[in-house]
């Protein structure tokens, strides 16, 4: 996320990480489901009160990262090169992400802490689900916005609900790839071995539009 220039609003970054890297923490060694978020303020020194301002809901400190993710698709949409289709500078946000190693695509023994919270509670898988129809719909939006295509054109919803189940599976079986064998780099090439596979049957689904 952007670092925020001013004193006050780079305090409130600090104050809503901490509470979110608290929550983690417990959620990981107790199970999502029995901490309360009593014992969230307290390890991270702030009152209840302060949790709330920053996090609605208790699994919005799980999945903090859940609006970066937005905004790095809008953005991936919105600056793309004109001559690369939308779903093709998506793939290649996939690799980009890879190649900086970044945490929505890290398979390490963090991530199967991470992983084994979302098994461990229907709260958070029901949430896991919701981000995802809700990423697909923010996928739609932008490649009608880059594409200039009527907001409903349904051949966008269609291309945003094959990435999104694309993105999905590709991210379920590298975590598994990651459990079975413990290597990183077979993990990352599942992962992406997958979206490329998934992106082209997209391509080949969606011919002769301009999201392909």
């Amino acid at each position: 996320m952007p670092i925020p220039s001013d004193l006050r609003s780079r305090k409130r970054l600090a104050t809503r990480q901490a509470i979110s890297n608290a929550a983690t923490r417990l959620f990981f060694v107790h199970g999502f489901d029995r901490v309360t978020v009593d014992e969230i303020a307290a390890a991270a020194n702030v009152g209840r009160m302060t949790v709330f301002n920053h996090f609605p809901r208790k699994e919005d400190m799980f999945f903090d990262r859940e609006e970066e993710g937005r905004e790095l698709l809008r953005a991936a949409l919105r600056q793309r090169d004109p001559m690369v289709a939308p779903s093709e500078t998506l793939r290649r946000l996939m690799h980009r992400l890879v190649l900086e190693d970044s945490p929505y695509v890290t398979f390490s023994a963090a991530g199967q802490g991470f992983i084994a919270t979302v098994e461990g509670s229907d709260t958070l898988k029901a949430r896991a689900r919701a981000i995802r129809d809700e990423l697909a719909q923010v996928v739609a939006q932008a490649l009608t916005d880059c594409t200039g295509r009527d907001a409903h054109d349904p051949l966008a919803h269609l291309a945003a609900s094959l990435l999104l189940a694309t993105w999905s599976v590709a991210l379920i079986e590298a975590h598994r790839a990651f459990r079975r064998h413990g290597d990183a780099q077979q993990a990352r090439a599942s992962f992406l071995s997958l979206v490329d596979q998934g992106h082209g049957g997209l391509k080949a689904a969606l011919a002769g539009t301009p999201y392909a």
